[in-house]
Order: C-alpha cells, then sequence, then structure tokens
C-alpha cells in the first residue's frame, strides 16, 4: 500500500526512523515501518539508553556478558557498545539495499559524545565503531563541533561513512561539507573507492524554533517571529549544499564516485504544541534530503501528512527572517552556539545514564 513517506521517496527524499530498540527489531515494528516507507534508521545516547532500560529484551545478551566476564569487573560501557552494537548490526541487515538513492538503507550509531571536543579520541572511536559494527550500511555519527570537523575529514579519509550531527548553524554546515569534500580528496589520492564511502549533514531544526521562540518571548512584541527561524535556516542550508555539491571541482569527485553529503533534517518532532506536529517535516520536502522522525512523528506523517515540493520555496524570505534577527538584536551565532554546547551537553548526559542504568541494573535472572 503505498503512503505518506514513499510519497517523500518519490521526491527524492530518504524517510528514516529516528528510533531503535530491540523491541522494535524483534517483535517486527520495524520490519513493518520498512514496508510503509522508513528507508534508514538513527540512534543517539538517548534513544538507546530509553531502549536498554525499558523491559527485559536486552537481559539475555546482559547475563551472556556477565558470564564471560566477572561481573562486577565489567565496563559499562563496553557493555553499552555490545547491546547497542547488536541492535545496530540487525538493523543495518533489514534495511542494506532497500531504497534507491544513495542515501537509503543506512543505520547510524554515533561516538561517545563525551568526546566531541577531542579529536584525535573521536577519530579512534569511529574507527572502532566501524570495524565493530562490521557493514558497509553503517554511519558513525560524529558531532560537527570545531574539533570534530577533522574527525569528519579524517574518517572520510579512511574510508569510514560518516553522519555529521549537532549541526545547527549554517557556518558549521558549511564547515562539515568542506571536511567531508577534503577527505574524499585524501582517500582518492591513497587509492581508495569513493563508491564505498558516503555522509550526511544532520541539521537540527525544531530546537532551533525552541531556542529563538524562548528569546522571542523575553523581549516580547515580535510575535510574528515565533515558529520562523528554524525552517527558514534549513532552506538556507539546503541551498548553500546546492552550491558546495556543485561545479567543476565536484563534478570531478562525483565522476570518480562520490556522492554528495545530503542534508539530514534532524530534531523533526515538534516541540510546542501550537505548531502542527507535521510541520518540520511538511515544510522541508525535496530532492536529495533525508528527514529522519521518531515514531511518534512517523504515524502523524502517515495519518495525516501533506506531500508536497516544499523546501525550495520562499528562500528568499528565509534570508529576510535571519536578518529580521539580526535587526531585533537576537545573536543568530549566540543561539546556534548555546545550541551545539547545550546538544553534546543533553547527548553526553543520556550517554553516562544509560551507562549509570546498566550498572545500577544487572540483568534480571
Amino acid at each position: 500500500m503505498r503512503t505518506a513517506l514513499h510519497g517523500l521517496a518519490e521526491r527524492g527524499q530518504s524517510p528514516w526512523m529516528d528510533q531503535l530498540s530491540r523491541e522494535l527489531l524483534r517483535g517486527g515494528d520495524l520490519a513493518a515501518l520498512v514496508e510503509a516507507g522508513v528507508l534508514g534508521v538513527t540512534t543517539n545516547p538517548t534513544i538507546l539508553a530509553d531502549a536498554m532500560s525499558a523491559g527485559d529484551a536486552y537481559d539475555a545478551q546482559k547475563r551472556d556478558l556477565a558470564r564471560k566476564n566477572d561481573e562486577h569487573d565489567q565496563d559499562p560501557k563496553e557493555v553499552f557498545l555490545a547491546l547497542a552494537a547488536e541492535d545496530v548490526r540487525n538493523a543495518c541487515d533489514l534495511l542494506a539495499g532497500k531504497g534507491t538513492s544513495p542515501q537509503d538503507g543506512w543505520v547510524s550509531m554515533e561516538v561517545d559524545p563525551n568526546l566531541a571536543h577531542d579529536t584525535q579520541a573521536t577519530i579512534d572511536e569511529a574507527r572502532r565503531l566501524h570495524e565493530m559494527i562490521d557493514r558497509p550500511n553503517l554511519f558513525v555519527k560524529i558531532p560537527g563541533t570545531k574539533e570534530g570537523l577533522p574527525a569528519i575529514e579524517e574518517s572520510i579519509a579512511n574510508g569510514i561513512p560518516v553522519n555529521v550531527t549537532l549541526l545547527f548553524s549554517l557556518d558549521r554546515h558549511r564547515a562539515a561539507a568542506e571536511a567531508y569534500v577534503r577527505g574524499l580528496h585524501r582517500l582518492r589520492s591513497n587509492g581508495g573507492d569513493l563508491r564505498k564511502v558516503a555522509s550526511v549533514a544532520s541539521f537540527f531544526v525544531s530546537r532551533v524554533d525552541t531556542e529563538a521562540d524562548a528569546r522571542l518571548d523575553a523581549m516580547r512584541g515580535h510575535e510574528v517571529l515565533k515558529g520562523k527561524l528554524a525552517i527558514a535556516n534549513a532552506k538556507l542550508a539546503y541551498q548553500q549544499y546546492v552550491e558546495v555539491f556543485s561545479g567543476k571541482g565536484w563534478e570531478e569527485l562525483a565522476r570518480a564516485g562520490a556522492t554528495p553529503q545530503w542534508c539530514l533534517w534532524a530534531s523533526t518532532s515538534t516541540k510546542n504544541p501550537a505548531y502542527r506536529d507535521t510541520r518540520y517535516v511538511e515544510e522541508l520536502i525535496g530532492p536529495e534530503t533525508v528527514t529522519t522522525m521518531p515514531r511518534k512523528t512517523i504515524e502523524a506523517f502517515l495519518d495525516h501528512g501533506r506531500v508536497a515540493d516544499t523546501l525550495t520555496r520562499g528562500v528568499e524570505a528565509a534570508r529576510g527572517v535571519l536578518e529580521r534577527f539580526a535587526e531585533i538584536r537576537i545573536s543568530y551565532r549566540d543561539l546556534t552556539d548555546t545550541l551545539e554546547r547545550e546538544g553534546v551537553r543533553k547527548f553526553a548526559d543520556s550517554y553516562q545514564q544509560a551507562l549509570d542504568r546498566l550498572t545500577a541494573q544487572p540483568a534480571r535472572r
């Protein structure tokens, strides 16, 4: 049966789910969602922590790990990675070969967010996850922090597909794209196969409106700008994507087998109940993009989502939104820097919470 998700794919956009758990895999729910049009999966520390602390789906593997090692000497991070790797591998196997675009069929797993400001440690962990999962359709998620950018380049140069996460600003988005291109040049110079590596740039959406709206509320008198910045920001990121991945330099890489670093719209769930629950999907539909949604948003979109080419509409108006924020002295840089800093902290906190839960909640006998 044709669904609204199939409608996105027909317009060149790959719909992914921002959620993964053993229950989804074993119960067949993920397979059913793939049948309905889901073409990829993303995870992050919060998603994995929530999955591991719910029910008893992970208990058998926890007991097995405890038998292989002294239960009291187990490193919680190693347990976490073992549990997560099992789910990610199975999701990779389920999604392998799905869809028709180069950004279909991928599953993403994030490096330890505590390493977000340590370039070499991020490089090492990206390689470790790539080798641990051992699937060609794995994206290793690397935060697009200042320290993460050289890790992105190095990972691509080493043939490791990368999902650049926690992007909020246009400057950082461009820097991530340029790091990807530099990595491709290095990979090619070293005789690597550009057809085996890829990347997406996860540009966060609804969190931008949450922060911008809070600042507008503190100022008062600018209600017309509420709920406008996130979508404007994403539309301009797409225009930037078109600019970076065009021209003679890029065409040479493309002829050698390279694929462009598509924009991936992350944080698409609506945080403000006053906004339509599918707005961050519906207003950013366009070719050569990915939209990743939590299950609740997917179900809402399947139920009443509107499919139309919207991403390239109102680009000049989007530029006007950013100009208007500057006019009223809400600093775009401070806003996006705050979101990046808080995003790293939230993921690091979730990662630690997952480790704490694994320590406090041994497998049920």
